[in-house]
């Protein structure tokens, strides 16, 4: 199974806790300061001005006719059925718009009826994914794509085709994100694997552009740890690489860029200053509204002045939170980073995530209360907190964070969308 990012996220969190309660207690609704007045490095396009998120397609079913041939992000032995024991995801999804699904080894619903999960391999699962985005204004898809030479390459190379003819069936734009966990011969396959199948999918009405390029994204490079050993020299070969074919780069990098410390390693600085899009990661480091403040006022904003004076765009995370964490919050969680992103001048923000419920970060349509999670599983339901909450709520809540981005209702601190359509 491929390296995930949740591998990763431990490391910043000694760093998150560093920054202090007392300049969180300060962030308040107004105390934060503004980034200086300085114009965006990029018109609107397909991520500057929009809401993108990050789409893993991932999950495949013994049966579905996937190559993997696996419970692929199900379970821990992909030969068996998910169940308690044997499971990879923290959250459930509400799987009752799904053509087929696939019958797991959990005990039935709370509610009654048998524990089912979808398929990423079956197209309609990808229309469905890609109607909500549709439905809720989500503007752009970044599909994931791990190291396409492993066993899992022909499985991703045909989720790359499904998710092509969702999103021209359903006017939303895609793009390749890479991310480059654990990659051993990063430098040249990625290249070779850009030329001799992604740069295909360029060619399609719904591949994301940006100023007038082809949109794509490293994610990982400069993160200190193992699994992200890239030289500085390699990684900005392969950033300007990509800006000689052509190539809008955005780049997924530590929290801790701009100061090449925590979980940045030193040395980067020019590494990311090459990027043309600098995305940092959230997804561990914030947890709370406190936390929320917190990164506003001591590391995003000065996070936005040094992208703006080197005609960089910025595109923050803003994520739902742990479900199984119970950081959301019914919704707050996540409305303060888009009120605190949007009045700080964002060119675009990226969701972490759409679907993966692995991490339990998902704004994909999940259980909305105990009657839809296996008995006996221990997983929260949307509701956890005792707010009854739609199972289509993050989406909601999303589709008004990207009309305050774009300025379609006025910036507010309060949450207009209610947990219950």
């Amino acid at each position: 199974m491929t390296i995930s990012r949740r591998h990763v996220i431990t490391s910043a969190l000694g760093a998150t806790a560093a920054l202090g309660l007392g300049a969180a207690q300060q962030a308040t609704a107004g105390a934060a300061p503004r980034a200086r007045a300085v114009p965006a490095a990029s018109g609107p396009g397909d991520v500057v001005g929009k809401i993108s998120v990050g789409y893993q397609g991932w999950f495949a079913c013994i049966g579905d006719g996937a190559p993997i041939n696996s419970w692929w992000h199900y379970s821990q032995n992909g030969g068996q059925a998910p169940s308690p024991s044997n499971t990879t995801i923290k959250s459930w999804p509400d799987v009752s718009e799904f053509s087929r699904t696939y019958q797991t080894a959990y005990a039935d619903l709370n509610g009654g009826g048998p524990a089912k999960l979808f398929s990423s391999w079956d197209q309609q699962t990808v229309d469905t994914h890609f109607l909500w985005m549709q439905q809720n204004g989500i503007d752009t898809a970044a599909l994931q794509r791990f190291n396409p030479n492993s066993p899992e390459g022909p499985t991703r190379d045909g989720m790359a085709q499904k998710v092509r003819q969702a999103a021209e069936g359903h006017g939303r734009k895609f793009y390749i994100m890479y991310d480059v966990s654990g990659w051993t011969n990063m430098q040249s396959e990625i290249k070779a694997d850009w030329t001799g199948k992604m740069k295909a999918h360029t060619a399609s009405s719904a591949y994301a552009t940006q100023n007038g390029r082809p949109v794509v994204c490293v994610w990982g490079f400069g993160f200190n740890d193992g699994n992200h050993d890239f030289s500085a020299d390699a990684c900005l070969d392969v950033i300007n690489w990509f800006k000689g074919q052509g190539c809008y780069v955005i780049g997924g990098v530590p929290t801790h860029w701009r100061t090449n410390s925590d979980d940045s390693r030193a040395g980067f600085l020019d590494v990311y200053h090459a990027l043309h899009m600098i995305s940092p990661w959230m997804v561990g480091r914030i947890g709370s509204i406190a936390d929320v403040d917190n990164f506003y006022a001591n590391v995003q904003t000065q996070d936005l002045a040094d992208c703006q004076s080197h005609g960089i765009d910025y595109q923050p995370c803003v994520l739902p939170g742990d479900l199984q964490e119970r950081q959301r919050a019914h919704g707050d969680f996540m409305w303060r980073q888009f009120y605190n992103m949007c009045r700080l001048g964002v060119q675009g923000i990226y969701i972490s995530m759409y679907d993966e419920f692995n991490e339990g970060n998902q704004i994909a349509k999940t259980a909305a209360n105990a009657a839809a999670v296996p008995s006996g599983s221990g997983i929260y339901a949307l509701d956890e907190d005792g707010t009854a909450c739609s199972s289509d709520y993050y989406l909601r809540l999303t589709g008004d964070g990207g009309r305050m981005l774009k300025k379609q209702i006025g910036l507010t601190a309060t949450r207009p969308t209610p947990p219950v359509a």
